[in-house]
């Protein structure tokens, strides 16, 4: 019979997320377009709101060792995949894909200041968050889940945020107030617009821990 435990669904989708930021990430699209506003996003930001997501939920039920788990696995995956990138551009084509290999080259092939900007910023923010979801957890007496929920992914992706434009566009022949007055350009609307989703996404907290704790009622059942 067909079936799937539901942790390993929610790792599925964690790691799906993970694969997808990374790499329909670079891609940008307007979400502004006044005279006085131009605003793009990186297509990445529909799943990072969920990556946030899916630690809380693990923490709320299987605690903050489970959480931290997932998220190092989720670096190991980063790691795995910006090496095969290195290796898959640089391997020479054969003659029925010479004509696309430019092309192949220039998607997958990521500079290696963003990718180290993008793995760093996945690591502080989903550390971060799982950290500061578990102490409001403990302070709060697992109450108020939407708070908890909100408050952890404010502070977290705020952090990814200011990490990576900070590493990726951060420019050494500029002033220093020169590059604070951009970057933050770039770091305040994203990160509302981040918050935003996350607001909107809270009902998924709140699903996915009644899902989950199910499941784990279920299997502690059978194992005993």
């Amino acid at each position: 019979m067909f079936k799937i435990r539901k942790f390993d669904l929610v790792v599925a989708l964690y790691i799906f997320g993970v694969v997808a930021a990374e790499i329909f990430g670079p891609k940008t699209f307007p979400l502004t377009n006044f005279s006085w506003m131009h605003l793009n996003a990186s297509v990445a930001i529909f799943v990072l709101p969920l990556l946030f997501t899916l630690t809380d939920v693990v923490v709320e039920v299987h605690g903050k060792q489970r959480a931290r788990s997932l998220v190092w696995s989720g670096l190991i995956v980063i790691v795995l995949l910006l090496l095969f990138s290195l290796l898959a551009t640089h391997l020479p084509p054969s003659q029925r894909f010479a004509g696309t290999e430019s092309a192949y080259d220039k998607i997958f092939s990521a500079t290696a200041r963003i990718s180290a900007a993008s793995l760093i910023a996945f690591a502080v923010s989903e550390l971060l968050d799982i950290a500061v979801f578990a102490k409001l957890r403990t302070k709060m007496h697992k109450k108020a889940l939407w708070l908890r929920n909100n408050v952890s992914n404010f502070i977290s992706q705020f952090a990814d945020s200011t990490v990576f434009i900070f590493l990726a566009f951060y420019a050494l022949h500029e002033s220093l107030g020169a590059n604070l007055s951009f970057l933050f350009s770039l770091i305040i609307p994203y990160w509302l617009i981040r918050c935003t989703l996350s607001v909107v996404e809270t009902p998924l907290v709140y699903l996915g821990v009644w899902w989950l704790k199910g499941d784990k009622a279920s299997n502690d059942c059978k194992d005993n």
